[in-house]
């Protein structure tokens, strides 16, 4: 684990250009604590308008009094799953991406402790889960070639795990937290090598 944090407070996310109107949002990569590190997932409810079905990580739009996106993706995981931010400790940012929906997300990592009662929003979460980041190291993620907002080809990541699917930018997020971690070198605009 001290590796692991070693890795992630020393990197250095990519920085992203764009037009400063781009909506803002913010999720949370919360890490369990542990021998076999796991990463904690929600299934979004099925009627939601946006990603109905899906799986994701906590986490929504900047509401404008939210000070940072840090407290963004706080205050989204409390509302969603019950996770109390005290209890988050937060390592740091990986690189935003843009949505589908054109909105720009901030992925922040935090280590939580084992053995918290998750309470899901009814509303908005159909369910909680982990999954060992093992597994997300040594299971080769499917994927679907697309192009990019800059017409580039790149690949779409799709992790199988139980009855969960894992992918879109849910997937590609964890793709960076992979390839930080573990010197994995998935790659979104190359085919998929062996991995670590």
């Amino acid at each position: 684990m001290d590796e692991l944090l070693h890795r992630l407070r020393s990197y250095k996310p990519r920085h992203l250009e764009i037009d400063r109107s781009y909506p803002e949002a913010a999720v949370l990569l919360p890490i369990i604590r542990g021998d076999d590190p796991e990463l904690v997932l929600t299934l979004r409810a099925s009627h939601l308008s946006t990603h109905g079905g899906e799986v994701a990580l906590p986490g929504g739009r900047r509401d404008p009094e939210d000070p940072s996106l840090i407290h963004t993706a706080l205050r989204e995981a409390y509302e969603e799953i019950g996770l109390p931010p005290g209890l988050v400790e937060v390592v740091g940012p990986l690189s935003p991406l843009i949505s589908h929906f054109g909105i720009k997300v901030t992925p922040y990592v935090g280590l939580i402790p084992e053995f918290i009662d998750y309470t899901p929003n009814d509303a908005e979460i159909a369910a909680v889960f982990t999954v060992p980041l093992s597994f997300l190291c040594e299971v080769p993620p499917d994927v679907t070639p697309r192009m990019d907002e800059q017409g580039r080809c790149c690949y779409v990541p799709s992790y199988q795990y139980g009855e969960y699917r894992i992918w879109g930018l849910t997937a590609a997020i964890i793709v960076e937290l992979v390839n930080v971690l573990y010197d994995a070198d998935i790659s979104l605009y190359k085919p998929p090598g062996p991995l670590c």
